[in-house]
């Protein structure tokens, strides 16, 4: 059975897949449109268990506002390559994760993969086929929902993602701002914890036992007594508090106020009564082993026979 251009170009705008692709599961399905789907479908599952034991380090974070209950989704969905991700397909694939979370609020990736994404498809096969669209691994690493966001900020076209939650939300310019330029200071001084009664106290203890190592290897405080040892580590202590915590922190545009003390400067010019209460940072690919790739050995193993 001849196969029209006509036909490939419908099936290719239909699915996102390569035209030769389309041309050959057309000829298969003796020119059944549904059937060709079916059989691309079949073989984006194929393609996705194949790619599925590759690295996906590279990627997106993308945030999603919902302007009337002022809830926000951040996610973080990995792909092979940086090109990739820059795809306009993948970029779309994202936003539509997005826009799933916050209708259904999933509580787990697991969750979301069985969520309806359309035409009778879950996300999970929808993950699929787009792993075999794209040509490249595609995982849904990450995803959190929080409720009265102050404000959010993706860095980098998706390079990091940041949202803040004060203690009360309120719809005003000054407050927007303030929570803006927090946003802003996670992003570029990426803290771990909120204040100093967030940080675990397994981490306090492990941080102190360094500290002291440290001190007491030093041949100058050898006959100083424990006291005043711990003294000094309680000293230092702060200063993992000022680099860790976010209340703590020295706020980037003004050194003279820690970012605690500058959104309390806010409020009181407010004449409101707010503070910081959480925030979120995801860093793209953060902890996940990169794919290095070596040109010479590349070369190489193209050219053998």
């Amino acid at each position: 059975m001849q196969i029209t251009a006509k036909a490939v170009a419908e099936l290719r705008a239909k699915t996102g897949i390569g035209m030769m692709d389309c041309k050959k599961a057309l000829v298969e399905a003796n020119g059944n449109e549904e059937e060709a789907i079916k059989l691309l479908r079949e073989r984006g599952l194929a393609v996705a268990a194949k790619k599925s034991s590759r690295i996906a380090a590279e990627g997106l974070v993308s945030i999603l506002v919902d302007a009337d209950t002022h809830t926000a989704a951040m996610i973080e969905v990995n792909i092979e390559t940086d090109f990739a991700a820059k795809n306009a397909v993948f970029g779309e694939f994202v936003n539509d994760l997005l826009k799933i979370i916050l209708k259904t609020k999933p509580a787990t990736v697991e969750e979301l993969l069985k969520k309806e994404f359309k035409d009778g498809l879950d996300v999970e096969a929808e993950l699929k086929n787009k792993i075999f669209t794209i040509g490249e691994n595609i995982s849904i690493r990450r995803f959190v929902i929080m409720d009265d966001v102050a404000s959010s900020y993706v860095h980098g076209k998706g390079a990091k993602g940041v949202i803040v939650k004060m203690t009360k939300f309120l719809d005003d310019p000054r407050f927007a701002e303030c929570a803006k330029n927090v946003c802003l200071q996670i992003a570029a001084m990426t803290p771990a914890y909120l204040d100093p009664a967030s940080v675990p106290a397994s981490v306090i203890d492990s941080e102190k036992e360094v500290i002291a190592t440290t001190i007491k290897n030093d041949p100058a405080n050898a006959k100083k007594p424990e006291q005043i040892i711990e003294k000094m580590v309680q000293g230092k202590l702060k200063k993992f508090y000022s680099t860790n915590c976010l209340t703590e922190q020295e706020y980037v545009k003004d050194g003279s106020l820690t970012v605690g003390k500058y959104v309390a400067s806010v409020a009181k010019e407010m004449g409101e009564d707010f503070s910081l209460a959480a925030f979120v940072l995801y860093e793209k690919g953060e902890g996940l082993e990169k794919k290095e790739d070596d040109f010479a050995d590349e070369v190489a193993r193209l050219t053998q026979k």
